[in-house]
């Protein structure tokens, strides 16, 4: 008798909470939503939260404020989030990077896969194969040739070790069996001066050289996404050249795990409207990106799989972060 007690006690309890939780959920937002993003303003991520913001806000009928909350590669601010209270009132912008590379570079207080969920994914991020003019080269086949015939001579240049350009390069040394000298920089900005100045022969580029590259002053070879890039349709995929290489990551919007499945169900049905319109179509075309949209589990599970995939590349190439 006090077994069915109990248990009568514990269903009713779980059931109101569920109740409650729904009927919170249906009045929220009642106050501001803050939005961190994990690079400095002007940075892509930076620019693709600051035009989601005010249309997300409009229809939640809260102002949604971007805050930018930089500091060790961007897991200061997943941190943050992870370890805040999941009411909604707190999300997170971040490129893929961060979500899926740095769980294998970096010690966290926190577990990336069950701290963090997924709301809504935003973009893919074109990983562009440039090399300088003065090279000589015109192919992706033109360069593993280049690099076999003069072996150690060739080498790269990226935003520092473990760097998204850096894993993408190792990639591509391992999948054509090359080798080429990683040369790393403080940034991309530096990484584009030196190729600029033919300091290094190639590197992979997250789209801060698309002006370069239209310019004329650098040479596309390539792009490591899975389907061409709309920025340039007409450059091959690297699996197009014959080397199969995907190096591409995944923007997306992420809240504190145990938020309400309802406040998920909303928040990505927005976001995905929203990323769809003509203004945000022209912001991800001008950095170089990529749409993507599709559901929270969808997203969970495209992450998940990168994760797996570039963690193996981490511990098998012995990469190990600035």
């Amino acid at each position: 008798m006090h077994q069915l007690t109990r248990f009568l006690s514990a269903a009713v309890f779980a059931a109101t909470i569920a109740a409650t939780s729904t009927v919170w959920a249906q009045t929220w937002p009642v106050k501001p939503v803050r939005m961190l993003v994990n690079l400095p303003p002007g940075t892509p991520p930076d620019q693709i939260a600051r035009a989601i913001a005010p249309r997300l806000g409009e229809t939640l009928g809260q102002p949604v404020v971007v805050e930018n909350r930089v500091g060790a590669a961007g897991v200061i601010a997943l941190e943050q989030t992870a370890k805040s209270a999941p009411d909604g009132y707190l999300l997170l912008y971040t490129p893929g990077f961060p979500v899926v590379v740095g769980p294998h570079l970096f010690k966290m207080n926190f577990d990336v896969a069950k701290d963090l969920v997924p709301i809504a994914p935003t973009a893919r991020v074109s990983s562009f194969l440039v090399v300088r003019p003065s090279l000589g080269v015109n192919s992706v086949a033109e360069l593993i040739a280049y690099a076999r015939a003069n072996p150690g001579k060739l080498n790269y240049g990226s935003g520092g070790s473990g760097s998204a350009p850096h894993l993408a390069a190792v990639m591509f040394s391992r999948a054509a069996k090359i080798e080429a000298t990683h040369i790393p920089f403080k940034g991309s900005t530096e990484t584009l001066a030196a190729l600029l100045g033919g300091q290094i022969d190639f590197t992979f580029d997250v789209g801060v050289a698309i002006g370069q590259i239209k310019a004329g002053k650098l040479r596309l070879l390539a792009v490591a996404n899975p389907a061409r890039s709309s920025v340039f349709p007409d450059t091959p995929t690297m699996a197009e050249t014959g080397t199969e290489l995907n190096a591409s990551t995944t923007h997306g919007v992420y809240a504190p795990a145990g938020i309400a499945r309802d406040i998920v169900t909303r928040l990505n049905r927005e976001i995905v409207r929203i990323m769809q319109t003509p203004d945000l179509r022209k912001v991800l075309t001008a950095l170089g990106a990529d749409l993507l949209t599709g559901s929270a589990e969808e997203f969970a599970e495209r992450q998940r799989r990168d994760r797996e995939t570039f963690g193996v590349i981490v511990r098998e190439a012995g990469i190990r972060a600035d």
